[in-house]
């Protein structure tokens, strides 16, 4: 989620399970050049290590893992290195370091750490995994909008038949290892080979559950770590899917006055007008869809709409549907969607166990379109993990047992990963964990938010190390 921030700048309670001691000698790390991608790299290395796909048994199949460093040019200042993540799950992250870097990471965070980014196993320059989805399978998106219990079944069969491609593709015996807990593993094998006793952490998004179950797999080998708009203690569960709505509704209201402020946009003139002008367009859609923009694709775009903090682009497009144009869709295409989506399954429904039966998504989507009418009956919909194999291993319980060294940042107002899913993070850490949380709307809080309270205590605790007290940062222009 949060790496798509970055593109568009530019452009369950269980027992964890015991994991090998993994040596903090270093292995031979040979630096090269980077794969070709969106950006410009100058200044970033990359490498591939090999890793077991089954920790368990260290000897069998391995996958590779393909990393990247951003090295420090101070060594007098050098402490460490910094693992990244940008969140999806499904997205890379090996550009991320030089990403980081080019949205402005300060000077003294670069400083201070190499800045380690890596593709995720199942993900892009690593062993990837597919689901052989198809062009039309992919344009049904995460959130089919359901508008009636008919709607579920239909999704249901596709869901089924998503599940079984994805457990039938070339790489089907590969998904049972493509979890969290398995890439919380693949980092600390990063740290091993990089000769680290201990490593920070900067995750966003998805990555702050990611960086929440290293921490919880490997206290003692965690430094400094900060997680920016988290995920619930569960990870990215049912709860997780359905909180977007709440997400949604505690964001729309900025959207809403911010439409009613700029009425050349033709979308009411106070929020209550936009709110309804919303519900309007939602339904003429579904009636008559605007070059395939639907009354579900515009709740979608909608829900993405709201992640950034500027909402122009956002109002633009509703002004278009409502005259009977669509958005202009990227001007470059969007490459590796078919394996960022395969990963994703592959990570949601392989973490948790989904209930399987029709009928609970059912009374979810009826509960929900009541509740968070906005996006409630998309979100509550059933999806592939449904029909998914159980899960290997339980989730990784997130509890206080560690050292007092999380840090988290939050915008109140955030679509993707609601304020009410970092309290429970936070209250799940206890005295481990502090949180910044920021009078701001949309996803993402550090370095994109114009809070100078929030960015400058984030900063200063991966420099320095002193971490805040819970702290409320007042909204900032």
């Amino acid at each position: 989620m949060r790496k798509a921030l970055l593109v568009a700048a530019i452009a369950v309670l269980g027992a964890t399970t015991a994991v090998p001691a993994a040596s903090a000698a270093p292995n031979t790390v040979d630096w090269g050049p980077c794969p070709a991608g969106a950006f410009p790299t100058p200044d970033l290395q990359c490498t591939t290590l090999k890793v077991p796909l089954d920790d368990r048994d260290p000897g069998g199949r391995t996958i590779d893992v393909a990393v990247s460093r951003l090295p420090s040019k101070n060594p007098e200042k050098r402490r460490g290195v910094l693992l990244t993540n940008p969140g999806g799950p499904g997205g890379g992250g090996l550009d991320y370091p030089q990403l980081l870097k080019y949205v402005k990471l300060p000077q003294e965070v670069l400083d201070s750490y190499d800045i380690i980014g890596f593709d995720p196993r199942g993900v892009a320059h690593s062993t990837p995994v597919t689901c052989d989805l198809k062009p039309e399978q992919i344009a049904v998106g995460n959130l089919p909008y359901a508008n009636g219990p008919a709607d579920v079944v239909k999704q249901a069969a596709l869901a089924k038949q998503e599940a079984k491609q994805c457990a039938e593709a070339k790489t089907g015996a590969m998904l049972p290892y493509v979890t969290t807990a398995n890439t919380a593993r693949d980092m600390d094998r990063i740290r091993a080979a990089l000769g680290e006793a201990k490593v920070s952490y900067l995750g966003a998004s998805y990555g702050t559950y990611l960086g929440a179950v290293y921490t919880t797999l490997f206290p003692e080998r965690s430094d400094r770590f900060v997680l920016d708009s988290s995920l619930g203690p569960g990870g990215y569960d049912i709860n997780a899917m359905r909180g977007f709505a709440r997400g949604m509704q505690d964001r729309f209201p900025d959207f809403a006055k911010f439409a009613a402020a700029h009425p050349e946009y033709g979308l009411g003139t106070t929020p209550a007008q936009v709110t309804a002008k919303f519900h309007e367009l939602a339904a003429r859609l579904d009636h008559e869809p605007v070059e395939g923009v639907t009354g579900s694709v515009f709740r979608g775009l909608t829900f993405e709409g709201l992640y950034v903090t500027d909402l122009t682009q956002l109002a633009e497009d509703w002004q278009g549907l409502d005259q009977g144009r669509a958005p202009k869709p990227p001007e470059a295409p969007v490459t590796g969607v078919e394996n960022l989506l395969a990963s994703r399954f592959a990570v949601i429904c392989g973490d948790s166990a989904w209930p399987r039966s029709i009928a609970s998504y059912q009374l979810d989507v009826a509960v929900d379109r009541i509740r968070y009418p906005l996006l409630g009956a998309a979100s509550a919909n059933i999806a592939a993990c449904a029909y998914w194999a159980p899960p290997a291993e339980p989730p990784v319980r997130i509890t206080g047992h560690g050292p007092a060294n999380v840090l988290m940042v939050q915008n109140q107002r955030d679509p993707g990963t609601p304020l009410s899913g970092a309290r429970k993070l936070r209250a799940a850490f206890g005295e481990r964990a502090r949180m910044i949380t920021i009078d701001q709307g949309g996803h993402g809080a550090y370095l994109f938010t114009p809070s100078k309270c929030g960015n400058s205590l984030v900063t200063e605790y991966l420099v320095s190390g002193k971490r805040p007290d819970d702290t409320f940062c007042v909204a900032e222009s």
